[in-house]
C-alpha cells in the first residue's frame, strides 16, 4: 500500500453501527508521515513493561493511537476508549463528568494509570484525571494485570500515555466554541532546547455548561516537560502535571420514575436536575511532579526509575435523595460535604535484560514498586427542603441556616501503602514467544478518626502472590495464536461478626485470542473466562450490616478488535464485545447479572480523506456504538434499554485553498448526532440521564 500523508487535525470517524469487529489502533508507520513521534525511550509496553511490541504480548492490549483520539475529539479518558472492545463507559450519564468509570470485562475500575503508574485514588471523590489534550495515546490492558501492578481489579486497567519532548520544532493553537456556551483554547508546543535537551509544553482553557439544569464545567490545565539527554547511556525525563477544576457539572442521580420507568407526571427531561445550585460544588486541584530516569548499564543491562508525587484536594457539596414521594414529583433530599486532601508517592524501579541463550532470547525484567497515600476526610451531611422533580425551584438550600447531623460527622485519614517485588522473562524462540512473570505484594492500610459519629481505628495487613504466563506462535503471514492464564487481587477491608479478617479478593482469567497484522491490518480476536472470588456478601444469620465473604463473580466474553486500511483515502474501525456475566455464588444474588454489563456492544467508525480532486484536505467521518441492554440494580428487578448513538465530524486543511494559509485548518464534530435520549443505573433510586447531542467547531494553526 502506498504512503499517504495524514493532516494532523483531522476528525472524527466514528462508527457505522453493524457487525464490524472494535478497533485496535496499529501502531505508528510510514502512513502517518506528519505526526510527531509516538513515545521517548523512556517509554514501556503497558502489557509487559518492556519495549517489545504489543502483538507479542500473549494477552489483549488495545491502543487508541493519537489519530485516533483526535479524530474523535476525545476530551477525557471516558471518552477516549469508548470505541474499545471490552469496555462500557455508559455507567453515570453525560452530566457526571468529574471521575473517569467504566467497566472492564464485566467489573468495574476507578483505578486508572498514567505513564505506566497508578493514578492515586482515595476510594472517595478524588480521583486524579488526565486532559485529553495532555494525551499521546491511550493502552488498554485487558485482563488481571497484578502479576506486573500489584492490586486491581480482575477486568484490567487503562494506561496513558503522556505527550513527550520532541527534538523536532512544532508548535499548535487550537480555539473552539460549541454547545452549551463551550469555550476552549488548548496549546502543544515542544522542541530542543539545546543539542541534549528537549522540552514539550501543552495547555488548556476551557468552560462550558454542564448537562444538568443551572451546572457548569471549567478546566485549566498545564503539563510542561523535559528530556535532558546526560551522557550517551543515560536520559532523565522531568515532567509536571497541573490541573485545577473550579466546577465540575453535578454527581446527583435520579429515580428510575421518569427515567427508566413510567411516571404519572411524564418523562422527565434529560437536564433534570434534583439538587440545588446553592449548594453544588466541586473544586478540584491536582498536582501531579515526576521524573524518569532511563540508564544503560552495559549492553545487556538497563535500569528505569519512574516515580511521581501528587498533591490533590477536592472540595465537594452536594445532595442526594432519600425517597420518592406517592406523587412520584417530591423528592426528599439531604445535603452533605466532603473535603479531601491526598499526598502520595508512587515509584517503580527495573532492572531489564536482553540476553541471548542458544536459540533463545530472554526479555528479563526485575521490578521493585513502592505506592504511598495518605488521604485526610472531612464529610458532614444535613436535612433539606424536598424538591418537586417537575416544578423545580434549584435554590432552596439556605447556606446560614442549614445544620449538619451529629451523626453523619466524620473526620479521619487513611493511609495506603504497597510494596511489591515481581520478576518476568518474555523468551523469543523463533517464532515462539513465551511469557512468565511472577509478583509478591504487601498491602498496609490504615483509618484513624471519627467515622459516622464514632471513633475509627481499623487496619489491613493483607500479603498476596500473583502470576501470569502465556505463549503465542507468531505465523509468517501475520496470524500469532496465544494463550494466556493470569491472576489478580484487591485488599478487602473489615470483618465478619465474629472477628475474622477479611481476605484479599481474588481473581483468575483464562484467555485464548488470535492476533493479526500485515501493511494494511491489525485485529485481535479473543475469548476468556474471569472468575472473582472471595466477594462480600450480606451474612444472612446476621444483622443488615454484617458481612462475609463468600460471593462469586464469573464473567466470560468474546472480543474483537480491527483496524483495517482498505485503500489510501478509506480506513474503517470497530470493536465487538459478547459477554456473560453471573454472580456464581452469594447468599441473595446469585445467578443475577450484575449492573453496568451489556450482553452486546458494537462500535465502528469509517474515515475518508480524499488525496486527489475537488475534496483532497478534507477529511470525514462516520460513525456508531451500540451499547446493549443493562440490569438496573443488582437485584435485576428492571432492564435498562440497549441504545444506538452516532456521531460524525469533518475537517478541513485550509493551506488546500491558498498556500498562505498552510498549518491551519478547521473542523467540525457532533457526538450523539440524533440526540437519543438514553439512561444508566445503580438502582432504581439512582438513574442518570446519558449525555445529549454535542456539537464542536475549531481552528487549528500548526507552526
Amino acid at each position: 500500500m502506498a504512503n499517504r500523508a495524514l493532516f494532523t487535525p483531522t476528525l472524527i470517524a466514528i462508527a457505522v453501527a453493524g457487525s464490524s469487529l472494535s478497533l485496535q489502533a496499529a501502531e505508528p508507520s510510514t502512513r502517518l508521515l506528519d505526526t510527531l513521534t509516538v513515545t521517548s525511550e523512556t517509554y514501556r509496553n503497558t502489557g509487559t513493561k518492556n519495549q517489545l511490541d504489543t502483538q507479542s504480548t500473549p494477552q489483549s492490549v488495545t491502543t487508541i493511537d493519537s489519530q485516533s483520539l483526535e479524530q474523535r475529539g476525545a476530551e477525557s479518558l471516558s471518552e477516549a476508549v469508548r470505541y474499545t472492545s471490552g469496555i462500557n463507559t455508559e455507567l453515570r450519564g453525560g452530566a457526571v463528568t468529574r471521575l473517569d468509570l467504566f467497566n472492564i470485562r464485566g467489573f468495574i475500575n476507578y483505578q486508572n494509570y498514567y505513564d505506566g503508574m497508578q493514578l492515586l485514588y482515595n476510594d472517595w471523590n478524588l480521583q486524579p484525571q488526565i486532559d485529553g489534550a495532555a494525551i499521546e495515546h491511550v493502552e488498554v490492558f485487558k485482563g488481571p494485570t497484578s502479576a506486573l501492578y500489584g492490586y486491581m481489579p480482575p477486568g484490567g486497567m487503562v494506561n496513558i500515555i503522556p505527550k513527550a519532548p520532541q527534538a523536532e520544532s512544532q508548535h499548535s493553537i487550537e480555539l473552539a466554541i460549541g454547545s452549551s456556551n463551550k469555550r476552549d483554547a488548548e496549546f502543544d508546543s515542544t522542541g530542543a532546547l539545546s543539542d541534549d535537551v528537549n522540552y514539550r509544553v501543552v495547555g488548556a482553557i476551557r468552560q462550558k455548561d454542564g448537562q444538568a439544569e443551572t451546572a457548569k464545567e471549567e478546566r485549566i490545565m498545564v503539563a510542561p516537560s523535559l528530556e535532558w539527554q546526560a551522557s550517551d547511556d543515560t536520559l532523565v525525563n522531568l515532567n509536571f502535571y497541573y490541573q485545577k477544576d473550579p466546577e465540575m457539572g453535578i454527581y446527583t442521580s435520579l429515580p428510575a420514575k421518569g427515567t427508566l420507568q413510567s411516571n404519572i407526571n411524564g418523562p422527565l427531561d434529560s437536564d433534570a436536575y434534583s439538587g440545588d445550585a446553592n449548594w453544588n460544588t466541586y473544586d478540584k486541584e491536582v498536582a501531579l511532579l515526576g521524573y524518569k530516569v532511563d540508564h544503560k548499564i552495559n549492553d545487556q543491562w538497563r535500569f528505569l526509575q519512574n516515580a511521581r508525587f501528587m498533591d490533590a484536594s477536592a472540595l465537594q457539596e452536594n445532595t442526594y435523595s432519600t425517597g420518592l414521594a406517592a406523587d412520584e414529583r417530591t423528592l426528599s433530599r439531604r445535603a452533605y460535604l466532603t473535603d479531601e486532601d491526598s499526598k502520595g508517592l508512587t515509584i517503580d524501579n527495573q532492572f531489564a535484560a536482553e540476553l541471548e541463550s542458544g536459540a533463545m532470547t530472554h526479555h528479563l525484567l526485575f521490578g521493585l514498586d513502592y505506592t504511598k497515600l495518605k488521604s485526610d476526610i472531612r464529610y458532614e451531611d444535613g436535612a433539606i427542603a424536598s424538591i418537586d422533580l417537575y416544578n423545580p425551584n434549584h435554590y432552596l438550600v439556605d447556606r446560614d441556616t442549614l445544620t449538619y447531623t451529629p451523626a453523619y460527622h466524620s473526620d479521619f485519614t487513611i493511609d495506603k501503602e504497597q510494596t511489591g517485588l515481581y520478576v518476568q522473562d518474555q523468551i523469543e524462540w523463533g517464532n515462539w514467544v513465551l511469557l512468565g512473570g511472577l509478583r509478591h505484594d504487601r498491602f498496609l492500610s490504615t483509618e484513624k478518626g471519627v467515622q459516622y459519629g464514632a471513633p475509627r481505628d481499623a487496619r489491613i495487613s493483607q500479603r498476596f502472590t500473583s502470576g501470569r504466563a502465556g505463549v503465542l506462535y507468531r505465523f509468517d503471514n501475520g496470524l500469532s495464536p496465544y494463550l494466556n492464564y493470569a491472576q489478580s487481587y484487591e485488599p478487602v477491608s473489615g470483618s465478619d461478626r465474629f472477628g475474622t479478617p477479611f481476605e484479599p479478593s481474588e481473581g483468575e482469567q483464562w484467555e485464548a485470542g488470535i492476533k493479526f497484522e500485515n501493511a494494511d491490518t491489525v485485529a485481535t480476536l479473543a475469548g476468556y473466562q474471569i472468575d472473582k472470588t472471595k466477594v462480600e456478601t450480606r451474612d444472612p444469620d446476621g444483622t443488615a450490616y454484617d458481612v462475609i465473604q463468600v460471593g462469586e463473580v464469573r464473567s466470560r466474553g468474546l472480543e474483537a478488535d480491527v483496524t483495517h486500511y482498505l485503500n489510501d483515502e478509506w480506513d474503517v474501525r470497530g470493536a465487538l464485545t459478547l459477554q456473560d456475566a453471573e454472580v456464581t455464588e452469594d447468599t441473595n444474588l446469585k445467578g443475577n447479572t450484575p449492573i453496568w454489563v451489556p450482553e452486546k456492544q458494537l462500535s465502528a467508525w469509517l474515515n475518508y480523506q480524499p488525496i486527489e480532486g475537488k475534496l483532497a484536505g478534507a477529511n470525514f467521518g462516520l460513525g456508531a456504538r451500540y451499547i446493549g441492554e443493562m440490569e438496573a440494580d443488582a437485584q435485576n428487578s428492571d432492564t435498562v434499554p440497549s441504545v444506538t448513538l452516532v456521531d460524525a465530524a469533518v475537517s478541513y486543511d485550509l493551506a488546500m485553498l491558498n498556500r498562505d494559509l498552510e498549518g491551519a485548518s478547521v473542523r467540525f464534530s457532533v457526538s450523539n448526532l440524533t440526540d437519543e435520549q438514553y439512561v444508566s443505573c445503580y438502582d432504581t433510586d439512582n438513574c442518570w440521564f446519558g449525555a445529549e447531542r454535542q456539537y464542536e467547531l475549531s481552528a487549528r494553526y500548526e507552526f
